[in-house]
């Protein structure tokens, strides 16, 4: 039976946080101008793109001078894949990375730009870095290592204590990709370079890139007057203070972790309660808001729609690569079924306050929902 009331269970990304879209709007007729322009609009925009910039370095903990902001998360990880390559490009070995990275940077690894050479570190059945493998493979001669946060499909979160130990103790920097996990989990503190996207905590698109003090990696400032040249995509002021906003009010909500927890767990022990249905990835050192659902006698995209005119959005395939209708190596490198899955991003109760009726109405709804995609499997 079709729904025309639409529940979000797909923030991959959300909505922008409601504080968020006021500051946005009222930003836009203060920091219009461009920050690099020498006139008073300007000079404006600058200061307050400096003060976006201030809140967001001490969110991460880090100074301002450690940070730089992209037009987007992708931006910002482009960024920094190139800047390490090229700060290292005397090295001889091949960057190293997980198996199971987003991918974005498995793609840019495997590419012109990064050489057409990446050594994968496999993975444990929960998605989570062999460390022993990752000691072997990182050497003196290697580039850099790049290791996520926590994964965008499962949820594992990688014991990035371990792995930034060993890259240290040879000295290779290590890029995390911590997208999945800014402001909806606990934000990383070992790392070389770090890459965020403001999207993940209700922010708009801006891209967010760490570089430690010290790290040898040649980034572009694209709000530098000394790179205007060589940035495309500056990144815009009043997206900034929303970007800023939206994590500040995320931060402050100390249940909203727990909640979203409570909610995923919710629907992971229905969904397993149901005949052939598998729930992919660990139950504990896990995100709290994701969660893949697999159904393998059913179509993904087919139980989606299915979801769909049932009153829930969800998300099908991969996190990363839905869009190129590829099977999902997350899935593929952790022995999970690569066809049948959903999945689920509990978004901020900010931006969905009615979630926990969504979540409750999804479970009461799933198993006629499977049932209905896997009878459409015998029609003639």
């Amino acid at each position: 039976m079709a729904s025309h009331e639409q529940h979000l269970l797909d923030a991959n990304p959300g909505p922008v946080h409601p504080r968020a879209r006021e500051t946005w709007e009222a930003a836009k007729d203060l920091a219009f101008a461009d920050p690099l322009a020498r006139h008073e609009a300007g000079r404006r925009a600058r200061r307050l793109l400096d003060q976006a910039r201030s809140v967001l370095a001490h969110l991460l903990e880090v100074s301002p001078e450690e940070i730089t902001l992209h037009a987007s998360g992708d931006s910002a990880l482009r960024s920094a894949l190139a800047g390490l390559s090229r700060a290292r490009r005397r090295s001889d070995g091949r960057p190293v990375a997980s198996a199971v990275e987003h991918s974005s940077v498995l793609r840019w690894l495997a590419g012109a730009e990064g050489g057409g050479s990446e050594r994968l570190v496999e993975v444990d059945r929960e998605g989570r870095v062999d460390l022993a493998a990752w000691a072997e493979a990182i050497g003196a001669s290697t580039p850099f290592a790049a290791l996520q946060a926590a994964n965008g499909e499962l949820g594992t979160i990688q014991p990035l204590p371990a792995a930034s130990a060993h890259c240290a103790e040879v000295g290779v920097p290590l890029l995390v990709d911590a997208r999945a996990v800014l402001g909806r989990g606990e934000t990383p503190r070992d790392y070389d370079v770090l890459v965020g996207d403001a999207r993940a905590f209700g922010g708009p698109a801006l891209g967010l890139l760490v570089v430690r003090t010290g790290v040898r990696c040649d980034r572009l400032r694209p709000h530098s007057p000394h790179e205007r040249g060589r940035a495309a995509d500056p990144p815009d002021a009043p997206a900034a203070l929303a970007a800023a906003e939206a994590w500040r009010h995320v931060d402050a909500d100390s249940t909203e972790e727990s909640g979203a927890r409570a909610l995923v767990e919710r629907i992971r022990q229905s969904a397993r309660a149901i005949d052939g249905v598998l729930t992919p990835g660990p139950e504990l050192d896990r995100l709290a808001h994701i969660t893949t659902i697999s159904v393998p006698d059913a179509d993904a995209d087919h139980l989606a729609d299915e979801l769909g005119r049932r009153g829930f959005a969800v998300g099908s395939g991969s996190a990363c690569t839905a869009d190129t209708l590829t099977a999902s190596h997350v899935l593929a490198a952790v022995g999970a079924p690569t066809t049948g899955n959903i999945r689920i991003t509990v978004p901020l109760r900010a931006v969905a306050p009615d979630r926990d009726r969504a979540v409750s109405a999804f479970c009461a709804a799933l198993p006629d929902a499977i049932a209905a995609v896997r009878s459409q499997r015998w029609r003639p």
